[in-house]
């Protein structure tokens, strides 16, 4: 008897200090809401939680958080689009917040940094009526997490971040009964690089998509890195320092006229004789040297000697610190038409990039109380709307000779899915993902003719996030509803 008794204490305290079990992860928020957009009044409801994303033998891995937007009394057949930006290391909040919600941050006229506190309004301009929309936070962003912290760098690169963002949208097609309506992804910056991949991998895996949309796009790496041996960025970034120069008055008068005779100029330079140039190397004579720096002050109204002493290779940060280094200013590498006082005017870099604090600030606080007041989402996990939530990235890539690169899979989803059709939108003054890079990408992607007419591309007058410009977003919401109707 009492042996029973010491064992059922010894029980007792065993259940005592045993750790507590692991709380459920709470099923997704549903709420219902209207809005009054042009004049007519839109009858919508919101999911928003974390969808669970399990490996091969069902462990569940990650939580990946998500938004749904879905127009009441819509049949499966309407169009859903899903959407996410990029980074890596983004939350999908700037295309969500930015064009296709029913609601928006309001930012300056040209997308510059409004006065707080921050504001957000109706959106006439939504995707809304036209498609369904789910925004999907990849693992490490958001309120997306894997399950234990040593599984992250599963999913932080370049093929766990496809392969996971595909199993998301395979998982949320059946729990939401999505599988035969017509389907759309819109990506943005690292997002376009994502886009084409899981285009690719999903083709193979049953899932066709009707239409990508691609805003501000890389989708080869090569185009980008300024590493030694990599002359190419050189010659397909000047082009937008040629327009972010005309933009700030910066050519030549000859120049400083019509923006798309400047870069017609500049692109023709930039694809043709710039690239022999960058080729020769320390083999270009003396005239040839001086004829180079005397075109590329043309083009991009930095001094000479400037020129000289950089061997004729202007990398990013160095052209947004010098253009407007006697006003003590830079300019930004998001959008080129964005500037910012700086303190060290002798510094050989930026301090900071100002079209990015225009828009860190108004986004994260301005989601943060949308999830809670009008989503109805609570959590006290930090939203990481724009890096600290993943590791270091694994590009894949093996040195400088090979660079990581999507633009195959893209083709692929062509040849596999002939139906399938593109979007693409850049912005004249973008840096991050400059458009004659994306021109040079889809022109080096062997598409047969036919896949080629089924490409859409348009030039916007702002920068990467060109849709922060008023008149931009207007257009581009105008693009999207002809393209997800077909026209």
């Amino acid at each position: 008897m009492r042996l029973l008794f010491v064992l059922a204490l010894s029980v007792a305290g065993m259940a005592q200090t045993a750790p507590a079990a692991k709380a459920a992860e709470p099923a997704p928020v549903t709420k219902k809401h209207s809005i009054t957009l042009n004049g007519k009044t839109l009858h919508y409801t919101t999911t928003s939680g974390r969808l669970p994303i399990a490996n091969d033998q069902g462990e569940v891995e990650a939580h990946m958080f998500f938004v749904a937007y879905t127009l009441e009394g819509a049949t499966g057949k309407r169009p859903l689009m899903f959407s996410f930006n990029g980074g890596p290391g983004s939350a999908s909040v700037w295309l969500h917040m930015g064009v296709l919600g029913p609601k928006i941050v309001k930012m300056q006229e040209d997308g510059a940094y409004p006065p707080p506190p921050f504001e957000l309004v109706e959106n006439p301009q939504s995707f809304l009526p036209f498609t369904d929309m789910v925004f999907i936070d990849p693992v490490g962003t958001g309120y997306s997490r894997a399950v234990k912290p040593e599984l992250g760098k599963k999913f932080f690169g370049v093929q766990g971040d496809i392969a996971s963002v595909s199993e998301f949208i395979r998982v949320w097609l059946g729990k939401y009964q999505r599988w035969n309506s017509p389907l759309y992804m819109i990506g943005e910056s690292y997002g376009t690089f994502r886009a084409a991949g899981v285009a690719g991998y999903l083709v193979d895996r049953g899932v066709a998509f009707n239409g990508v949309i691609l805003i501000s796009s890389i989708l080869n790496y090569q185009t980008a890195r300024f590493a030694p041996g990599n002359d190419l960025p050189y010659s397909l970034f000047l082009p937008t320092y040629t327009a972010i120069a005309w933009y700030h008055k910066k050519l030549e008068a000859g120049l400083q006229g019509d923006l798309r005779e400047a870069l017609r100029e500049a692109e023709q330079y930039a694809g043709g004789e710039y690239v022999t140039v960058l080729a020769k190397g320390d083999r270009l004579t003396a005239a040839e040297r001086q004829a180079a720096i005397d075109k590329l002050h043309r083009l991009t109204g930095l001094e000479k000697r400037y020129l000289d002493q950089h061997d004729l290779r202007i990398e990013i940060q160095r052209f947004t610190k010098e253009l407007l280094r006697e006003k003590g200013m830079t300019v930004g590498r998001l959008d080129g038409r964005l500037s910012g006082v700086e303190g060290l005017q002798g510094a050989a870099a930026p301090e900071f990039d100002p079209s990015m604090t225009a828009i860190r600030a108004p986004y994260t606080a301005l989601f943060n109380d949308y999830a809670r007041r009008e989503l109805g989402y609570e959590s006290d996990l930090q939203y990481y709307i724009l890096g600290g939530g993943i590791g270091p990235w694994d590009f894949g890539q093996g040195g400088n000779n090979r660079y990581a690169e999507t633009a195959d899979a893209l083709r692929q989803a062509f040849a596999k899915n002939p139906y399938m059709r593109v979007y693409i939108g850049s912005g004249y003054y973008d840096l991050a993902t400059p458009y004659f890079a994306t021109e040079y990408t889809f022109s080096h992607m062997g598409l047969p003719a036919k896949y080629k007419a089924q490409i859409t591309s348009k030039m916007f007058p702002a920068g990467h996030m060109f849709y922060s410009h008023k008149p931009s977003l207007v257009e581009l919401s105008k693009d999207i509803a002809a393209f997800v109707a077909g026209r």
